[in-house]
């Protein structure tokens, strides 16, 4: 069986990239929630379990508690943030606030060296971390010791290497500590002695053994949306039922230029997969024009999609189950773990379930992965790089790319120049060294000259930015000559727009995702 790691949330925004980092060292993880860890201890036997950092404070009466099963179970344990304090609170060390509160960067110099810094840190060096607390650590429980310290944190690192127990006040999780994916493989692999065998070959064998297991004889269809995750999904869950499984194509008209065609292509002549295309352009725009509050945007799509794939689904004769490329982050973000940061709800997603009507059971076969987990499943598969590299594209499509009343005209000039935004990156060689770039077209005018005339027409703004794992980001540092020749095209070859600005825009740890 493959070794896995349990890592139990306590509320921040990045546990998810705990679990990341984890996979990436080639062993399972799962998050849950710190109230329902105890059963998934039980019914998981993991290897090893991380406790994750959180927006409570130990110092308060009812803050969250990891269950006591697993100081007792004598397998190793890693506390994040939070995590260690709730260690030290738990075990009989304490925890205070404090004054000199740590937020950032922050640099960690090593007292001792342990298990948990073989290979990356010496005793006596000093280490860019990054840190996010005001409570720390003041009093080590029996048995613990000291190994890192810094300006902030004196307990900034600490272990009892005898029942291996670790844990650190800074996060090894986001990329701003340059080593911590090595500090957690460390932990994976030296310190629980995971093998490291998770594989996606294996987890696509064992996919579509589940598949199979679960739909028997039955009829599935699949709702596309267009996107990387639901088309994943259906090839892989082709690959295990083959013609039992009909994929319907809900085409909103707010897909970016071409790629409506290019799915309907790929499906229909390459998998020959069986596919219903529905063309609802004319029923969505025409529900959403004038509507400028972003959330009923999204709601009105999600229930339009579901209204016409309903309707679609009673003309084939009806299913057994419905298929959806849910993601594990999705599932994450649609719990309410303890009412802090974590709590996100995707809401042009449909992890919550299905109207009750639809009497279909799910199948998603992807709600274990991350995106870019998803990305190595399609290779697997064998789906064209070109398709599966796609920069991440939101289910509401260009809905939300429109701030403010959504037209007609205004998504054609925003589709065009998007189409050219993309062009030229492509040109440029620069695609896939950034991870996603869009056009905006904004909800306001300006007066310009074009020529000998004025015009009054529309601002476009373009964002790129670049990410390792799509919780933090920075924008993309263009040169100048890049952002002349796109925004020279766009005025000139959109009617429409007559000025273009670049959005720097940056999303650092701890910020909430945006659109």
């Amino acid at each position: 069986m493959t070794d896995r790691v349990l890592i139990i949330d306590f509320g921040s925004q990045v546990t998810q990239l705990i679990a990341r980092r984890v996979r990436e060292s080639g062993v399972y993880s799962e998050i849950v929630p710190f109230q329902s860890a105890e059963a998934a201890f039980k019914e998981m036997n993991p290897k090893a379990v991380i406790l994750s950092g959180g927006p409570a404070s130990t110092t308060e009466m009812g803050s969250p508690r990891a269950p006591q099963i697993i100081f007792d179970a004598g397998i190793p344990i890693l506390g994040i943030c939070y995590g260690q304090q709730t260690i030290c609170a738990q075990l009989g060390g304490m925890v205070e606030s404090s004054d000199h509160r740590e937020f950032g960067r922050a640099f960690v110099t090593v007292q001792k060296s342990v298990p948990l810094f073989d290979g990356i840190w010496e005793e006596g060096t000093k280490h860019q971390v990054w840190m996010s607390h005001g409570d720390r650590v003041n009093k080590l429980p029996d048995g613990f010791e000291v190994v890192a310290t810094s300006e902030g944190a004196p307990f900034a690192a600490i272990a009892d290497v005898d029942r291996q127990f670790y844990a650190v006040q800074f996060h090894p999780e986001v990329v701003h500590t340059p080593d911590g994916a090595k500090l957690i493989e460390n932990f994976t692999h030296k310190i629980a002695g995971c093998s490291g065998d998770w594989t996606m070959a294996e987890y696509r064998q064992q996919a579509i053994d589940a598949i199979r297991k679960q739909v028997g004889e039955g009829r599935v269809i699949c709702g596309l949306s267009g996107g990387v995750d639901s088309s994943v999904a259906a090839v892989l869950i082709h690959e295990a039922i083959g013609d039992q499984l009909t994929c319907i194509y809900v085409d909103h008209g707010l897909m970016r230029k071409g790629e409506s065609e290019q799915v309907v292509t790929m499906f229909r002549d390459h998998y020959n997969i069986p596919l219903v295309h529905v063309d609802a352009a004319d029923l969505f725009i025409g529900q959403l024009e004038g509507e400028t509050d972003p959330e009923v945007k999204r709601k009105t799509i999600g229930r339009l999609f579901i209204e016409v794939f309903e309707q679609e689904a009673n003309k084939l004769g009806g299913a057994d189950f419905l298929a959806q490329g849910t993601l594990y982050p999705d599932v994450i973000e649609s719990v309410s773990f303890t009412g802090g940061p974590s709590v996100t709800i995707k809401s042009h997603h449909n992890v919550g379930g299905l109207p009750e009507r639809m009497n279909m059971q799910l199948v998603e076969p992807l709600r274990e992965l991350f995106k870019d987990e998803v990305r190595a499943l399609g290779r697997e598969l064998g789906l064209p790089d070109s398709f599966i590299g796609r920069h991440p594209f939101p289910g509401p499509g260009l809905a939300i790319r429109c701030p403010g009343g959504i037209t007609r005209e205004k998504l054609d000039i925003l589709r065009e120049a998007d189409a050219i935004y993309l062009d030229e990156i492509r040109k440029a060689g620069l695609y896939d060294a950034i991870w996603q770039a869009f056009a905006v077209l904004l909800p306001v005018q300006t007066v310009g000259v074009m020529g000998d005339g004025r015009t009054y027409e529309y601002v476009c703004a373009l964002r790129a930015v670049t990410s390792v794992d799509g919780m933090t980001a920075d924008f993309y540092h263009y040169d100048m000559e890049f952002l002349s020749r796109a925004a020279t095209r766009i005025i000139n070859e959109v009617r429409g727009i007559n000025r273009v600005v670049y959005d720097v825009t940056s999303k650092p740890p701890g910020t909430i995702e945006w659109e």
